[in-house]
């Protein structure tokens, strides 16, 4: 994978649409000192280049009940790649699973989790130990979050 040569006015626009992706051309525009035209064309460029891959809303977890994350830490059973694949589709079908990590370590992988409740936490946990895969897997629950962002960091890149 290669990286893309990004000048300071990409970073700018890469920066600006990660804080609020509803930014009008002509906002951005002016952020970055362009006029829209030029703008334009560098956030095509930049969509085209396969570097901005969607737009999306952020939503808030709490005012829709979605108030547990968790992150559980998974084994398997047997490293076959047909058994890898089928734990990994049937994760990806997961909505209470917003990411999904292959690691190192005494783990296959990590898992955060977001749950209304305790209760419904465990309902996906027995969904979980059911699966033919799983060996095991430990969970740890967020007290509080202390900081959370999807912006990539982009100084000096």
């Amino acid at each position: 994978m290669r990286n893309l040569k990004l000048d300071r006015i990409d970073r700018m626009l890469l920066e600006a649409l990660q804080q609020d992706a509803r930014l009008t051309t002509a906002e951005l525009a002016e952020l970055v000192n362009l006029s829209p035209s030029p703008c334009a064309r560098r956030i095509r460029r930049l969509e085209q280049a396969g570097v901005i891959t969607r737009y999306r809303a952020e939503l808030d977890k709490a005012l829709l009940g979605l108030t547990l994350t968790l992150f559980v830490q998974v084994r398997l059973k047997h490293h076959r790649q047909d058994q890898i694949a089928e734990f990994e589709d049937t994760v990806r079908s997961m909505p209470e699973v917003i990411q999904c990590h292959s690691v190192s370590g005494h783990f296959d992988y990590l898992l955060q989790v977001i749950a209304a409740d305790i209760h419904g936490f465990e309902q996906w946990l027995r969904q979980l130990h059911q699966l033919k895969e799983v060996s095991s897997a430990d969970s740890t629950f967020a007290i509080r979050t202390i900081k959370e962002s999807g912006a990539l960091p982009l100084s000096d890149r």
